[in-house]
């Protein structure tokens, strides 16, 4: 199980290149399930300002997740 990250401590979220291989892959699984609640919660009308707005922060989650990826992948292999 991934280890929490409290988010309401950033106000844009943690500078990446700080962070720790392990608060990295922590990060990055917090993120994935915010992800997977928000696709919960999908609205059904796909023309809707509702859903426009669940859009944006479902692209912005998946940008971050993409981002801490690309960040743990330049560790590479090293501990």
């Amino acid at each position: 199980m991934a280890q929490w990250i409290d988010l309401s401590q950033y106000a844009e979220g943690p500078e990446l290149h700080t962070l720790s291989r392990e608060r990295l892959q922590a990060y990055l699984e917090t993120v994935r399930e915010r992800i997977a609640l928000l696709d919960e919660q999908e609205p059904e009308d796909m023309d809707s300002e509702e859903y426009e707005c669940w859009g944006d922060r479902h692209e912005a989650l998946e940008d971050l997740a993409d981002e801490i990826q690309d960040r743990l992948d330049e560790w590479g292999d090293r501990p």
